[in-house]
């Protein structure tokens, strides 16, 4: 046998994870078996694998420390009323809309983003306990309680403007891990591109980003009016025991 010949079989591994993904397996079970098939159809001696594995956990132990502790802080902060003040505190700004306070929070995300601060924002620390209480706090302070459906569509735009903000923001940081990948890669090829390069040309993207999704912000304000003008008014309070 050739052995030239390039073993093709371990790319069954990204089948392994595709299909364990959209069946909603267990993200961690799906990466563990992902590997494991992975290594096998490799070649890899087992002892091997488990010693990468020790290797990676040693390297990496501190790391739940890192990510446990600021959820611990903000599961803190919002079992003592951390929601509720950021919608009483919208809840003063009259002229305060669910879009314009999103299309601020897009702006200080991508401006934050490109200058390599990303981890300002984020859905658990920045979304669920801030930006998604105060869009809410700004539409109910205007039309009065929410229809359930309305108060999920506020959260999912919230989630989607962090993800907005950050991606195309953080195009712009020269030392972004993706701008380094892709000068590499073409250094690689024989084309020679300085990273700084790079990120200028991802700002004509964060701008168009930044327009489009304000524009669809402002339509999410008109949308929010016409859903509660023709949102049906609350029932009556019926008396306790029947009528009178």
């Amino acid at each position: 046998m050739d052995s030239t010949l390039i073993n093709l079989w371990p790319l069954l591994g990204v089948a392994v994870i595709i299909v364990g993904f959209v069946l909603r397996f267990n993200p961690f079970v799906v990466v563990v078996v992902t590997a494991l098939v992975t290594a096998a159809l490799a070649g890899f001696p087992f002892q091997k694998v488990l010693a990468e594995l020790g290797t990676g956990f040693v390297k990496t132990r501190n790391l739940p420390l890192i990510l446990v502790l600021p959820l611990a802080v903000i599961g803190l902060l919002e079992r003592h009323g951390l929601r509720q003040h950021a919608q009483n505190w919208i809840g003063h700004i009259k002229s305060a809309t669910t879009g314009r306070l999103l299309i601020v929070y897009l702006g200080a995300r991508q401006l934050t983003a490109a200058i390599g601060l990303t981890s300002l924002g984020g859905h658990p620390q920045m979304v669920r306990p801030l930006l998604a209480p105060m869009a809410e706090g700004a539409t109910e302070t205007r039309y009065g309680k929410l229809p359930e459906a309305l108060r999920y569509r506020l959260r999912a735009f919230s989630a989607a403007t962090d993800n907005v903000g950050l991606f195309f923001g953080e195009d712009i940081f020269v030392a972004f891990g993706a701008i380094v990948l892709m000068t590499t890669f073409l250094h690689e090829a024989g084309i020679d591109v300085e990273p700084i390069h790079v990120a200028v040309w991802g700002i004509p993207t964060a701008i168009c980003a930044f327009l489009i999704h304000a524009y669809r912000l402002r339509r999410l304000d008109q949308y929010i009016a016409k859903e509660m003008a023709n949102a049906p008014a609350p029932a009556s309070t019926t008396r306790e025991g029947g009528a009178a």
